[in-house]
């Protein structure tokens, strides 16, 4: 491994599948005794696995210092097999060289997903040396083309955004330079960053399906990145965003980068041992310590950069936080870059030049499959990456890749688009024409139809430049046709008393293209008193935008009914809107108790053990068994016959409850 957070992965991963297979390694003294069979882990075991997993720093240490040499000296002729990740990044100093020539038997194998070439090979004090030349033969190759042919990796969304041939009037075309200027002085002026964080503001909720996925900010040097921190939080302080901002950098002289190389070296001082550190300069490492507080304030934490492993531990909360997406966007020079793999994250923006295997790692942390919403990965490029895009595709691919690789422009999704809303019409001519659908196989082509427009529409909805005036539906239509599109999901999820098996009951609606978090209940009592507070002239339209939401936010639809009933008969009564809040919490707890009481008397459930059940299931986001349901029952336990078809539809009502009393309620 060419880095800790690497070593801890691996370690997890092997041992996932068989616990205890393999050993990981915590300090270099450790790694020679697993090497020579006398290492005792924390809990006083012996292990002596065949297999180990460690940094290439340690094992370096391990061969050269003279206080470990006696222990490894029998090592030397004997048969050791070397795995290295990520070879394309630690393998081309004195240290790969160092391992071969200690070991005399050694057999070498390096994966990579960008291979060191001779068009992207740098000069050291070795010379200009490729992969091929450290590790020989290529055995297999499984290029990125591959991976998205076989669904296993998305696409790239790349919009390249500053004065780039561009139209007017598009989103991107803010006014900062990219054409081929790249001087220091005016690509860290504080106008052009200013305008850049501006963009990023405005855009990230596009970007990442508000905020269901999480970005990362990649900056070419620690001094801009410093800049772009004070920048997003005086905008915080400002209240111009409430995005929770992170950021994490090395403590080793960081380089610029300015050449672009494709090297992401930065991760280098997070593995080192703790006399390795304490590189930064001064004013670097007080802001360091100055944003790692903020985090801390943030996230109720106590990291700092007084040890390697605080330091370490708040490196690994923050890939924990990303994956989690507590943090929206996570500002970097090097660090992440390369190796973490995160499904929830979907957007970079990148203010750096990068070229080579550094472009394509760097674009790669996007592009995880996670769920029908996450469409492809969103790339937010703030300098002229173009050519050299093309050129890292072409290099690990071929030129015909890009095609593969990189998604259309977006007038070619608006034609898509189109062009599904006529197969659309083709089917219903109108949202009340969805009602008179003849049979299954009908309702089943206009699922299946406005699915695949909610495909297009959710690529659509990530390009800066999406209007739907570009489109021939509106968005009004739109929202409609998801209604009755909700309608047929509710039919199937709730229609069991039929005996005939419906073929829509195996369709998957895929209602992650429609769900958005932050339309809820208290969003809705926000739109209440906004109705209370306005003329009576406008508040048709008002109720009207509610009534909307209801029927297409899956979140709400169970709670329709409940909360026009509040509307039409408690809402005139209400003249303070500050009141209406409370009111409403009131008529819910009401309405709660009521269903409730409904719910444990006809089933005969006992209440005490109902609202445990329902409080364990809501902590364990488990659903809970037939015989729990079962176990709630008061009296005469039902026959083994009556078992399955009773505890169904007590779990069925139960969690209907819960969908209608309690999810979706706040924020």
């Amino acid at each position: 491994m060419d880095r800790k957070d690497l070593d801890y992965q691996t370690t997890k991963e092997f041992n996932s599948f068989s616990d205890g297979c393999i050993d990981g390694t915590d300090n270099t003294t450790n790694l020679v005794k697993q090497f020579i069979g006398t290492y005792v882990d924390k809990k006083g075991e012996a292990k002596n696995s065949k297999l180990i997993v460690t940094t290439i720093q340690k094992l370096n240490t391990a061969i050269s210092k003279l206080k470990y040499e006696g222990k490894m000296a029998d090592l030397k002729d004997k048969r050791v097999i070397f795995i290295f990740d990520e070879c394309h990044r630690s393998q081309f100093g004195e240290t790969h060289k160092r391992i071969k020539e200690y070991f005399n038997n050694c057999q070498m194998f390096g994966f990579t997903g960008t291979p060191i070439f001779a068009d992207n090979a740098n000069k050291n004090e070795l010379g200009k040396r490729t992969t091929k030349d450290l590790f020989e033969d290529c055995l297999h190759k499984y290029v990125i083309t591959d991976a998205i042919k076989d669904e296993n990796v998305l696409k790239f969304s790349v919009e390249y955004v500053g004065r780039y041939k561009h139209k007017d009037g598009r989103e991107t075309n803010i006014d900062i330079e990219v054409e081929d200027i790249d001087t220091n002085e005016l690509m860290e002026d504080e106008t052009r960053l200013n305008k850049i964080t501006d963009y990023i503001i405005a855009n990230h909720n596009r970007k990442t399906h508000s905020r269901d996925f999480t970005a990362m900010f990649c900056n070419s040097s620690v001094q801009t990145l410093i800049k772009y921190y004070d920048i997003f939080k005086r905008k915080k302080e400002e209240d111009k965003h409430n995005l929770n901002i992170a950021t994490i950098f090395s403590y080793t002289a960081n380089e610029d980068d300015a050449d672009a190389n494709g090297f992401l070296p930065e991760e280098v001082s997070v593995v080192e041992e703790p006399q390795a550190l304490y590189g930064l300069q001064a004013h670097s490492r007080e802001k360091l310590d100055e944003y790692i507080e903020d985090y801390n304030k943030l996230y109720d934490t106590k990291f700092s950069t007084r040890d390697s492993e605080s330091f370490y531990n708040y490196y690994n909360d923050i890939s924990k936080k990303v994956k989690e997406r507590k943090i929206d966007i996570l500002l970097v020079v090097n660090m992440f870059l390369t190796g973490f793999v995160s499904q929830t994250l979907n957007t970079m923006y990148v203010d750096k030049n990068l070229k080579y295997h550094g472009l394509i790692q760097a674009y790669s942390r996007t592009n995880r499959i996670l769920n029908e919403q996450k469409s492809q990965g969103n790339i937010d490029a703030f300098r002229n990456l173009k050519t050299r895009t093309d050129e890292a595709i072409t290099l690990f691919s071929n030129k015909e890749a890009i095609e593969v690789i990189i998604m259309k422009p977006y007038e070619d999704y608006t034609a898509k688009f189109d062009q599904a809303f006529d197969k659309l019409m083709e089917i219903t001519l109108s949202t009340d024409s969805v009602s008179d659908l003849e049979s299954e196989d009908d309702e089943l082509k206009f699922i299946q139809a406005f699915r695949d427009l909610m495909r297009i529409k959710n690529i659509l909805a990530a390009f800066s430049d999406f209007k739907w005036e570009d489109l021939k539906m509106s968005e009004q239509l739109f929202n409609d046709f998801q209604s009755k599109y909700l309608d047929l999901w509710q039919k199937v999820k709730t229609d069991h008393q039929k005996e005939k098996v419906s073929i829509l009951e195996d369709v998957d609606f895929e209602l992650e293209l429609i769900h958005r978090d932050e339309i809820n209940v208290a969003y809705i009592i926000q739109l209440l008193i906004k109705l209370k507070s306005q003329k009576q002239k406008d508040t048709t339209k008002a109720e009207q935008e509610i009534f909307n939401l209801l029927s297409t936010e899956t979140t709400l639809r169970s709670k329709r009914e409940l909360i026009e009933k509040f509307i039409q008969e408690n809402l005139a009564a209400i003249d303070d809107t500050e009141e209406i809040a409370p009111a409403f919490e009131q008529y819910w707890s009401e309405e709660q108790q009521k269903a409730f009481s409904k719910l444990v008397t006809e089933e005969n459930l006992s209440e005490e053990k109902t609202e445990k059940l329902i409080e364990d299931y809501l902590f364990a986001e488990r659903e809970p068994l037939r015989d729990e349901v079962l176990e709630l029952i008061e009296g005469e336990k039902p026959s083994l016959l009556q078992r399955k078809k009773l505890g169904d539809r007590i779990l069925k009502r139960l969690m209907d409850f819960v969908d209608t009393f309690i999810k979706g309620m706040s924020t």
